[in-house]
């Protein structure tokens, strides 16, 4: 086969192939039942203002708070919520695969601020504190744009 064809053949394949792929920057929020949207929901207001508690116990040098509000975000993990089985089946259908993972790499930091918080390690904290929230960014960015149009990928 010929250089030609070969390019003419790929630039068919992905002429019928493109019009049926989903972008990962495609808002999720229009696609979660109402259980789940509430669920989310509830979890991103919860995770909002335990994130400026953090803040606040780390500029203070309050370790305890940071590793109890730390530990309580990390146990608000939608996944390890009681939900249906039908539940999870919305949500993996729902939600491309890139948020999912996202949402388990904010709850693994969460954990390991906690764990920081119980060092009494200041710099640590700063560290995954400052991850969390770019964490949250590229969540918000990429998976939410339709709700927040105004956050800019740390990517671009």
């Amino acid at each position: 086969m010929t250089k030609t064809t070969c390019a003419l053949l790929a630039t068919l394949a992905l002429s019928i192939a493109l019009p049926f792929t989903v972008t990962a920057d495609e808002p999720v929020t229009p696609k979660l039942t109402d259980k789940l949207d509430r669920l989310l929901r509830e979890e991103m207001r919860s995770i909002q203002s335990t994130m400026g508690q953090i803040h606040s116990a780390i500029v203070m040098g309050q370790h305890d708070s940071v590793a109890e509000n730390a530990q309580k975000i990390h146990d608000s993990f939608i996944l390890q919520q009681s939900l249906t089985e039908q539940d999870r089946k919305d949500l993996m259908s729902a939600v491309p695969n890139g948020f999912i993972k996202l949402d388990k790499e904010f709850h693994q930091l969460a954990a390991s601020l906690a764990e920081a918080g119980r060092g009494k390690g200041t710099k640590e904290q700063h560290k995954l504190f400052s991850e969390m929230t770019g964490n949250c960014i590229q969540c918000h960015s990429k998976y939410v744009s339709d709700r927040f149009p105004g956050v800019q990928s740390l990517n671009d």
